[in-house]
């Protein structure tokens, strides 16, 4: 009998590169929320890769960008501690040749770690397979890489080799979770995720930014089995709570049915949802609501 492979793979990138829709793929299930806006994931998101050789650990990292404020200050510091202990990096990029200070900073930090790392090149299914070849030799310049591997994460074109090239660093070892583990993430927290997705997905500017999540109550009813959820939406400024709520409740309930859906979805069972607005302005500036919001440096 083969013996078991287990171990941890850092996913990094700057922000919309797609690593919250590649670990979504891998994992076969959405745990990490997706959105066209950039800093979507805040927290390091872990995925759980169920094989018949193992089990592969996913860490799906905020994007890397300028911290302007305590929240970006946080997802800066997650990235680092994320790859400091690690049996691979799957360096995720966009196909243009054209490496940023993001890029630079990721790959210098891959080369102190000394461990496997490959090259991924997302979204190829949006250009010619002839345009990537500068994107190789662009990154080829900057690193030998263990693998440079053209995905598609939102069509799956790719993610077998991917999978096989990250399975050949793990070293033999015990299972990390249990083999119907998705997630280390409490359902609790991930529903919160879920509705702050709708956020995004459904506010303009600068308000969905200024969002967080908090969950009150998750429970499951015992007559009904009916799960009773219960979260309430901070924002920074009056003028975004009435945005959020929005004419007569309508944002509000459009945001609220959306995550209620995806809520359900994720937990196989009925979802009672009730949502509240507050505001706590400049959140993001403050040590403190930050992580009172949860975002605390593990």
């Amino acid at each position: 009998m083969e013996a078991k492979k287990c171990g941890v793979i850092a996913i990094v990138g700057r922000p919309n590169v797609g690593k919250s829709t590649l670990t979504n793929a891998l994992v076969g299930e959405k745990i990490a929320i997706v959105s066209p806006k950039p800093q979507t994931t805040r927290n390091r998101i872990t995925g759980v890769v169920n094989a018949p050789w193992g089990q592969m650990i996913l860490l799906d990292t905020p994007g890397l960008h300028r911290a302007r404020n305590k929240l970006d200050e946080y997802m800066t510091k997650t990235i680092r501690h994320s790859v400091a202990d690690v049996d691979g990096v799957l360096l995720l990029v966009e196909p243009v040749a054209k490496a940023g200070g993001a890029e630079e900073e990721l790959i210098a930090r891959v080369k102190d770690l000394g461990v496997p790392a490959a090259l991924v090149i997302n979204k190829i299914d949006t250009v010619k397979k002839e345009d990537l070849l500068a994107v190789m030799a662009l990154y080829g310049q900057a690193h030998t890489w263990d693998a440079v591997l053209p995905i598609s994460a939102r069509s799956g074109e790719g993610l077998d080799d991917l999978l096989e090239t990250a399975r050949r660093w793990l070293p033999q070892g015990p299972m990390l979770f249990p083999e119907d583990a998705v997630t280390d993430q409490p359902e609790g927290q991930v529903c919160a995720e879920i509705l702050r997705e709708k956020l995004l997905l459904c506010l303009d500017k600068e308000v969905p930014h200024g969002t967080a999540v908090e969950l009150a109550k998750f429970s499951q009813r015992d007559r009904d089995d009916v799960i009773e959820a219960e979260f309430t939406i901070y924002c920074e400024k009056d003028s975004h709570k009435g945005i959020i709520i929005g004419r007569q409740g309508a944002m509000l309930k459009k945001i609220s049915t959306l995550a209620r859906q995806d809520m359900e979805r994720f937990m196989g069972a009925k979802v009672f949802l009730r949502t509240w607005v507050k505001v706590k302005e400049n959140w993001r500036a403050s040590d403190v609501q930050v992580r009172n919001f949860g975002y605390r440096e593990e």
